[in-house]
């Protein structure tokens, strides 16, 4: 490969990179704002200056090819003075709100300003005062005092949502970008512009002043929202969650996530509408009750029926581990063939950038571990059938709200005796059951997804549960790390009284006479890649935080097995 000098230490290069892509490669910081790896080169703001020698000027890293031989340097005298006087320049109208701004604390401006500039300003003028608090769309406040003009929310609505509709307007000191006339800034994937400004003058709307960035906790984990599986940042202050980033993962999202996905997909966690406790209906109205009744009564039930009257649906919203957990639950405990899931599509939600028409996050995940009938079960529409003639009795529902969903199934499951479901909140479905038991969410457990594209990502526990809170009464403080991110997140106070679905069947299981040896979703992935082909060779090690494709001979054996 071809090499060139950079601050005296020889790099190697690709044909056709540029220095600052060059540099970024071999882990060397230049600074840049204007520049984004994944946007095209717009140049204009000139803070990536250096010096080439030979050259009869000064040029900018971003848009310079490296040549062989070339010998670059960033940090001499004529670089730091003309780095020095372009943030004195870009500083010179900037507001001094940085204790009142939403990017305080992830910006580059502040930092550069920290690293690069000389620390005062010779501009004695009144500065020129624009926009504030202005909303460009539904979704995206704009303050423009603090824009520095780098385009990047211009060249990213252009280029990778596909939708222009910011542009520039006015000259000199006055410019500012606005939407084009008539026009909202409502593209589906706006939010990413507050993402890649580099300073504060896009901000979310949702998310605005409710926290600065070392006040929350943040944890890997991927968005639900579709089978894309984008990788996610969850951010967590008190045990709430506050907003959701994109993580970068190039097999997967890029930088990138849909406002759908961002927006969403997080505040059923915090919401009011959670099950914080079992319920048993009791002369027809639920009412809660402790673990060991809930527990109890749910077995009494299911020992009361044939294997063949009983049915299970799991779910393509939850964990291949709670999903495997609920294929041996049915067919090792119970003993019934009866068990698929429900399929959620939406043909209006997709598009060629990021988003699936499938909105579920673990399709793939669900079949692979075994949710589908064997040849003597019942498919869904089966077991619809026979629960209309009174031949499927009593059905347990993981986490999906088929009484949302599917169209006519509340009088059809009128007709059961006893319907068990696992959730974590409040809907439809649990309405019409006899039995409900509190489920851990996305953001409060372990466990694994399969995306569109074949790929098994982790989530980790971003928000305390009461279970969780328990968990840690005596356990090593060494291996904390396989439970999420900050040990002090741990202690804010958990408010919810929910399991993961495979830590309430695994109790079912033990009551019903067959202890399953679980302890840790960990342990449940483990058997599952000793037992799946998919899975073979796999531990959370290897999934780690970018994920593994699986093999599609894998796949495929897996599924049809």
């Amino acid at each position: 490969m071809p090499k060139f000098t950079i601050d005296n230490r020889e790099i190697e290069f690709q044909q056709g990179q540029t220095i600052i892509e060059a540099a970024i490669d071999n882990g060397i910081e230049i600074p840049h704002f204007c520049w984004h790896p994944e946007l095209s080169v717009s140049g204009n703001c000139r803070i990536c200056l250096v010096e080439v020698e030979k050259m009869p000027k000064l040029v900018i890293a971003c848009s310079t090819i490296a040549a062989e031989g070339m010998i670059v340097h960033t940090q001499s005298q004529n670089a730091i003075e003309a780095r020095n006087v372009v943030m004195e320049f870009i500083l010179i109208n900037h507001p001094l709100d940085c204790p009142i701004c939403d990017e305080a604390g992830e910006c580059k401006l502040q930092d550069y300003t920290y690293q690069y500039s000389i620390g005062e300003s010779r501009f004695t003028e009144n500065k020129v005062i624009k926009q504030k608090h202005f909303e460009l769309g539904p979704r995206v406040i704009f303050d423009g005092e603090r824009c520095i003009s780098c385009s990047r929310c211009i060249r990213f609505c252009e280029e990778i949502a596909k939708d222009p509709e910011l542009t520039f307007v006015q000259r000199g000191d006055r410019v500012t970008i606005t939407t084009y006339p008539g026009q909202q800034m409502d593209n589906p994937y706006s939010m990413n512009t507050i993402d890649i400004c580099p300073v504060g003058a896009l901000t979310n709307k949702d998310f605005r002043f409710k926290a600065r960035v070392w006040d929350m906790s943040s944890t890997d984990s991927v968005c639900t929202g579709c089978a894309k599986g984008c990788n996610i940042n969850i951010w967590v202050r008190n045990n709430e969650i506050l907003r959701l980033t994109p993580r970068y993962n190039q097999d997967v999202n890029s930088y990138w996530m849909c406002d759908h996905g961002r927006l969403n997909t997080f505040k059923f966690v915090n919401g009011e509408d959670r099950i914080n406790s079992p319920h048993i209906r009791k002369e027809g109205q639920l009412e809660k009750v402790d673990w060991d009744e809930s527990f109890n009564e749910a077995v009494t039930r299911i020992k009361s029926y044939p294997k063949d009257e009983i049915a299970f649906l799991g779910s393509a919203y939850t964990t291949c581990e709670n999903n495997y957990v609920l294929a041996l639950f049915a067919g090792s405990v119970v003993g019934s063939n009866h068990i698929d899931f429900i399929s959620h599509l939406d043909p209006d939600f997709g598009d060629d950038i990021l988003r699936k028409n499938d909105i579920t996050p673990n399709k793939k995940g669900a079949e692979l571990v075994g949710i589908t009938p064997s040849k003597s079960g019942l498919n869904f529409e089966g077991m619809r059938k026979a629960i209309k003639e009174k031949k499927i009795k009593a059905l347990l529902i993981m986490e999906d709200d088929i009484v949302s969903s599917v169209k006519d199934i509340e009088n059809v499951l009128g007709n059961l005796e006893l319907l068990v479901v696992l959730a974590s909140n409040f809907n439809k479905t649990t309405e019409l059951a006899d039995l409900v038991f509190p489920t851990a969410t996305f953001a409060e457990k372990n466990g694994t997804f399969v995306n569109a594209d074949g790929i098994i990502q982790r989530i980790k526990p971003a928000v305390a549960t009461v279970e969780a809170d328990r968990a840690l009464d005596g356990f090593e403080m060494s291996r904390l790390d396989k439970f999420g991110s900050e040990f002090d997140r741990w202690m804010t106070g958990a408010k919810m009284d929910a399991k993961p679905g495979w830590k309430i069947l695994k109790s079912l299981s033990g009551l019903l006479g067959k202890k399953m040896k679980f302890n840790m979703a960990e342990e449940i992935f483990e058997d599952m890649a000793a037992n799946i082909d998919a899975f073979k060779g796999l531990n959370y090690d290897d999934v780690g935080n970018s994920g593994v494709k699986l093999k599609t001979e894998n796949i495929e054996n897996a599924v049809t097995s």
